[in-house]
């Protein structure tokens, strides 16, 4: 490992969001005005990521009061307290700057599903002999 990748290793978060190109995500921008400070929370599509290790970067659009606006974001930054993922979508390109040209409904992604756990729940029967055998199983275990 060279003298760069070392220093750029103490740099990088430990923990990090799982971002895809696609994703709705909000963004915790820490902002400081003066003496004060406060999180600031963009949400939005991420249309590029691009770089690697500690120069990553993505770059977020979302629509302010009618207008598109695109904002890049170093991924390892102090300033960016966390990145949240609000939904996923399915995507068939590396960048999505085709979005810039959409209006509207047009510009909506199809979201992808949540992955179902795989071990499924047994389903209980709730009326007839089955369910009034479960439940007098039920009822002599706990009393036992």
């Amino acid at each position: 490992m060279n003298l760069v990748d070392q220093v750029e290793a103490k740099e990088m978060k430990k923990e990090v969001a799982d971002v895809h190109i696609g994703d709705t995500v909000k963004v915790h921008m820490r902002i400081v005005e003066g003496e004060k400070e406060r999180i600031q929370i963009i949400e939005g599509v991420v249309i590029k990521m691009r770089g690697g290790g500690a120069r990553k970067t993505l770059t977020v659009r979302k629509i302010s009061f009618g207008i598109g606006v695109e904002r890049i974001f170093p991924f390892h930054s102090p300033r960016v307290e966390k990145i949240e993922i609000v939904k996923r979508a399915k995507i068939r390109q590396a960048k999505l700057y085709y979005l810039r040209e959409l209006r509207g409904k047009a510009a909506r992604l199809k979201e992808l599903k949540p992955v179902r756990p795989t071990s499924k729940a047994k389903k209980t029967p709730k009326r007839g002999k089955k369910a009034k055998a479960a439940k007098a199983a039920s009822a002599a275990k706990a009393s036992s």
